[in-house]
């Protein structure tokens, strides 16, 4: 088994005495994408910015590749680091801003445009080096943030919601961008979010956080099959959490029910129950239908549009049903 490039144990931070992690235990493996996904206040930022120095834990240790880097300054533990706002210099421009850290390292003029260049490549940027900071659109200020970050050649990566001021369109294209790139550089990484699509698009594993604790750990598709608790469950979107006979809470994914029809022959693993629909709401091409039913509400995509009212039949997979705390 490979040995973990960063291992955290029983590390608890708090703030006026008042726990904001606890009691966490966390390994990273070399090259891993990490992303922690929590709501607002969880402990994801707190854990990011202790694992790079920025705050003091109360207790536990942080190693990497096996040293104890829990007392050791930020700036000596050799990790990179990228914020929601960039924080890119307003008076450099793109390829000084780039160049900041390689100055930080005192490398030579030579090798030092020879890595800026290579940077402003890899992000798509190269034509842009003496542009300033104030010219960019918000995708390219975030290429260059994370060329600036990339640029020292960091042992771990760190994005803390490095997506979170742009619109909707653009931080989709660029989440699957910046984990490309990552991939490419091979570096370990870890990135914070609260938006799960982002956790899934970039992540080899997921950590769910809630309260200061770890809720869950596990790959994207895991984590959404079988999301363990009624918390990580709805924060994931799953509307469908119910009491059921004989199974106590219960999860139903979107893709274990439907709403059936007479033409579709039910398999052996398929229940089907009498409901009623409460209401519609259209989204990407299909029909959120909320139905009453005796098990309780549930929320269940649907092809077409249904009156209000309407009696139908709720076809639930058994197979795909999974229990949660």
């Amino acid at each position: 088994m490979t040995e973990p490039a960063l291992h955290v144990e029983h590390l608890r931070v708090s703030y006026d005495g008042d726990p904001a992690l606890d009691n966490i235990d966390l390994t990273v493996a070399p090259h891993e994408i990490i992303s922690i996904l929590g709501p607002s206040g969880c402990g994801k930022s707190t854990l990011l910015r202790t694992i790079a120095g920025l705050l003091t834990p109360d207790g536990g240790t942080i190693r990497w590749n096996g040293r104890d880097v829990t007392d050791v300054a930020p700036h000596a533990r050799g990790f990179g680091l990228m914020f929601q706002d960039h924080a890119l210099f307003p008076h450099r421009t793109v390829g000084e801003n780039i160049e900041f850290g390689l100055r930080m390292q005192r490398l030579e003029a030579a090798p030092r445009r020879a890595r800026v260049a290579e940077m402003l490549e890899l992000v798509g940027l190269s034509p842009m080096a003496d542009r300033a900071i104030g010219t960019l659109s918000g995708g390219e200020a975030q290429r260059v943030a994370l060329a600036r970050s990339l640029a020292p050649s960091p042992q771990l990566l760190m994005l803390d919601e490095p997506f979170g001021s742009l619109d909707r369109g653009l931080r989709e294209r660029l989440t699957t961008e910046v984990a490309l790139l990552v991939r490419r550089v091979g570096v370990t990484a870890i990135h914070v979010t609260h938006d799960q699509d982002e956790a899934f698009a970039v992540a080899d594993r997921v950590v769910v956080m809630r309260d200061g604790k770890i809720e869950r750990i596990d790959t994207p598709a895991a984590i959404w099959r079988d999301p363990q608790t009624e918390f990580v469950a709805r924060f994931l979107g799953h509307d469908n959490v119910v009491d059921m006979p004989g199974r106590g809470r219960t999860l139903i994914r979107s893709d274990a029910v439907r709403i059936d029809d007479a033409s579709r022959s039910a398999s052996a693993m398929t229940r089907t129950i009498g409901g009623t629909v409460l209401a519609q709401r259209f989204h990407s091409g299909r029909y959120l239908t909320r139905v009453s039913t005796p098990i309780g509400e549930l929320m269940i995509d649907h092809p077409s549009p249904l009156e209000t009212g309407a009696a139908v039949s709720v076809a639930i997979d058994d197979e795909l049903l999974t229990s949660v705390s």
